[in-house]
This record gives C-alpha cells, structure tokens and sequence, in this order.
C-alpha cells in the first residue's frame, strides 16, 4: 500500500494499492492505543478501548469496578499517607476476586455453552460475545487441557477483555494462558504473537516487538504479529520503521487493521489527506457491523482532532448506526459535543461511558468538564478514580508512567508527574512522551529545560492542538512571545475546542500575549 522506494512519493500511489486490495476486506482487531488520561489523539498505540464487536451492553461487571474505584478513591483521601503501592494491590485483588466470582457464577449457570469448534476459533474474539467465548473455551480445555491452540485464544480473550472492560487484573490470566500454550509448543506462532500483543497491552512496548518478531519467524504472514509489530514501532518513536513495517505487513496480508495503521503513520507525519482517503477508502469496503463502527470511528477521531466536529459526528453517528454501544464512538461523540458547545449531551455521554468503563482518557475528559463549570468536588472525584485506575494497572503488570504524568502534571503532584515523565521519556521517545514531559517540566517551574522537548512533540508535523498549546505556553514562559503567539493561535485554530480547560487557558493566554504587544 504504501510508497516503497520514496516515503514522500505522491499519495495516489499509494491509495491505488489500498484500491487494489480493498476488494476483500480483512477481518479486524483492535490496534494497541494508549491509556489516554486525555482525548485519544490517534489510531495506534496502547489498549484502552473497545474492539470491534466487543463493546456490548453494560454488563461483565462494569458498575461493579466503578463502585470499586470509588471505594479505593474514598479511602485514599481518608488515609493519604498509606502507600500507594499497598492500595494498589488491595484493589487489584479485590477486582480480581470480583472478577473470579463473575467468571464462577457465568461457569454455573447451566447457560449454553458453544461447541468446542466455536470455542477454539480465533475470530470468536472478534464476532461474538467475548464472555460466552471465554466460557466455551474454559469448558473445552478442561475436556482438553494439551489444546495449545485454545489455550493461546484464550490469553487473546482475556487481553481483549482487559482492554474492552477496563480491567488490567485480566493480564496476568493471559500471561497464564500464553506460557501454558508455549510450554505445550514452544513455537506456535499464535502463542507468540498473544505474547506480543499482551506486553503492548502493559506498554511494554520493547517486548512486543520481540516476540511480534519472533512470531514472525514461525509465521511471516501472522496478521495479529504484523500490526502488533507496526504498532510497537510507532510507540517507540521509530516512525520511519514503523511506515517500512506497515509497507511489509501491506504486501503479506492486506486487510483494513493495516489500512488503519498506515492512516495513523501517516497523520503522525502531518499528512491527513492521506490519512483520511485511506480511512474513507477502508470504510467504503467495511461489511460487518464491527468493521463500520471501527472504521468510522478512525474517521471522526481524525476530524476531531482537526477541529471539524460537525463531521466527527457524522462518522461517530455512522459507527453508533452500526454499533449502538461501541465506546470508543460514544467517547468520541461526547468529545465532539463538549466541542462544539453542547455541555449536556457531553456530560450525559461520558457519564455512560465512565459508568460502563473507568478508563483515564473519558474520566479526565469529564472531570474537566466538571471543572470548567466550577464544580470543583465533582472534578476532583473523576480524578482521584484515575488515580485509582493506575493504582490497578501497575498492580497488574501495566506500566502506566504516561498516564501518570499527563494526569498528575494538571490535576495531582507535579512532582510525580515529572518522575513519571522522565522514565517514560527514558524508555521510549515519541511525540507523546516528548509533549509529556515538556508539559510537566513546565509545570515545575523549569521551562527553559521543557522547550526542546515541547519542539521535538511538533517536530514531525503531527497535527496536535495540545501539544501546540503546551509549546506556546512553555515559549511564553520563557520569554519567546512571538513563537509563543503563533504557536497558541495555531492550537486554537486547528482545534478550538481541544481540551475543556486546556482550550479556555490558551485563549487567556493569547488575549495576554496580544494586549502585550
């Protein structure tokens, strides 16, 4: 698909051969997308929301893990001083019970339990209900426990659930399954590439890409290895190799989860035409209802992050035609209706979203807009759930410093932020970290050491409205007024409505820079 021999080749070249192979749509998974504690800005990088087909109804306990959270958040700021380590754990184990007790209820139900060809497959992870397949798989391994295959689906399920449901304590059920597949057959493919899409799910990005490589060893055209690998590179900040990877995983198994990871290449380079032809190209040949919600939710992430809202909604509204409960749309719609105004529709959206699943990005997104209309308590409850969330996730395997830094630098301690920033930026250099850690440099008061950082989050083209604003408050910070200016005008024109509170402080800001003029 795309450009072999000169990366900036022209565009058409490369759309002529997503025309080529869009006549057979491949079947989708969910790429690896980060744990947000802000509006997800791209198509690629760590889980943290629903894979096509898998974001049904409000039930596998998601009321049962807020209540929890808010319980863990509730003690937290009864008894700051205990560790947060301590708290951690404690809440890791009591939704991993919760969730044993669930599984324990579902396993004695006497419900239907499908045939052992249905629990074995792999596309049941994508098709069907995801706690009936867990279910059909418990049961046929117990009949069949030297059944490596299944044993490896069942790891892919389980990640998958993790990342559907919001729940990190469903990671180490997977390494289980993944390590009990292996030592039945130490190189099947399907076990390695489980492994790799498992160590991205913990942002272990570094091991993602060597086991994708090693399942590609064992098996060259693995679909879940080749993406996980693009996907792996991109969050390692090696973006030239991950374009060569999604060139490679193009020729070997052309299919829409590659489209969609060559779009988000892409756009990181800042050329969204591209990015959103190849999107539109990749919608037109979607069937299944997963595929559509998918797709077009790409679409409106994109047209989000470019400010254009009233065609965010058109494409959340398609994804939702589709799949009435898929979340990542009705985050992405309740972002778009925060945008463009419409306070209520956003705040009744993200309230059924955190209600379902307590992840950082949609928890953050309505804590400020509980803030921007100065209700401070209720804010400040949506963050101390974050807390609460990445207490969970680094109790179970998941390394959440991103996430940490980007909430703590505006809504907790700066000086974690920072720490948390600093070994991020140590393990993997991205525009993401680089914004990151610029932003809680500055919000330390070392600004001076902050603007390279603040450069290099721009430096690829990406279109990012708050990381223009972060770089056009740090410039203004240190005396730079002029790239100041330009940078927060530029923030505010692309995406006016980027952040609840971040898009009202770089108005404030600008109005100060031009009345100093």
């Amino acid at each position: 698909m795309a450009p072999r021999k000169n990366d900036d080749a022209p565009e058409d070249e490369a759309l002529r051969r997503v025309e080529r192979h869009l006549s057979t749509p491949g079947r989708i998974f969910q790429p690896v997308r980060r744990l947000r504690t802000r509006p997800v800005q791209g198509r690629s990088g760590v889980p943290g929301a629903a894979a096509p087909g898998d974001g049904k109804g409000k039930g596998g306990g998601g009321e049962e893990r807020v209540a929890a959270l808010r319980r863990f958040a509730a003690a937290a700021r009864r008894h700051r001083a205990l560790h947060l380590a301590g708290c951690a754990a404690l809440l890791a184990v009591a939704l991993t019970a919760g969730s044993i007790a669930l599984g324990a209820a579902r396993d004695n139900t006497g419900q239907h339990v499908a045939p052992a060809s249905a629990a074995v497959s792999p596309g049941l992870l994508t098709t069907g209900d995801l706690d009936t397949g867990i279910a059909s798989l418990q049961s046929h391994l117990r009949d069949q426990p030297k059944d490596f295959g299944s044993w490896s689906t069942l790891g892919l399920a389980y990640v998958e659930q993790a990342r559907t449901k919001g729940d990190p304590s469903r990671y180490p059920q997977a390494e289980q399954a993944f390590k009990r597949s292996l030592a039945l057959s130490p190189d099947n493919d399907q076990a390695l590439a489980g492994r790799a899409a498992l160590a991205a799910a913990r942002h272990d990005f570094e091991d993602a890409l060597k086991y994708a490589d090693q399942a590609l060893k064992v098996n060259p055209y693995s679909e879940r290895a080749l993406c996980t690998r693009v996907d792996a590179l991109v969050e390692l900040g090696r973006y030239a190799d991950a374009a060569k990877a999604a060139d490679t995983a193009d020729d070997r198994r052309p299919g829409i989860p590659v489209f969609t990871r060559y779009a988000y290449v892409r756009e990181l380079r800042g050329d969204v035409r591209t990015a959103e032809r190849v999107l539109r190209q990749a919608l037109s040949s979607a069937i299944s209802p997963g595929d559509l919600a998918y797709v077009a939710t790409q679409l409106g992430q994109l047209a989000w992050n470019q400010g254009d809202y009233d065609t965010a909604l058109t494409h959340y509204a398609r994804a939702l035609a589709a799949d009435e409960n898929y979340l990542p749309a009705l985050e992405g719609r309740a972002r778009a209706q925060a945008a463009s105004g419409d306070r209520a529709g956003a705040l009744k959206g993200l309230k059924d979203v955190v209600a379902r699943y307590p992840l950082p990005g949609p928890l953050v997104e309505l804590g400020e807009l509980y803030e921007s209309a100065g209700d401070k308590v209720k804010a400040d409850d949506q963050y101390a759930l974050v807390d609460a969330w990445t207490a969970l996730a680094r109790a179970n395997g998941v390394n959440a410093d991103l996430d940490t830094a980007l909430a703590a630098a505006d809504h907790g301690d700066r000086k974690s932020a920072l720490r948390a920033a600093r070994a991020e930026w140590d393990r993997r250099q991205t525009v993401h970290t680089a914004d990151a850690l610029a932003w809680a440099l500055h919000v330390n008061g070392k600004d001076e050491e902050a603007l390279p950082y603040a450069r290099k989050a721009t430096a690829t083209g990406y279109r990012n409205a708050a990381f223009l604003y972060h770089r056009g408050v740090i410039e203004h910070a240190t005396g730079n007024a002029e790239d100041a200016r330009k940078h927060l005008a530029a923030a505010l024109k692309l995406n006016p409505g980027f952040s609840p509170l971040g898009a009202r402080q770089a108005r404030t800001a600008l109005k100060d820079l031009e009345a100093a003029k």
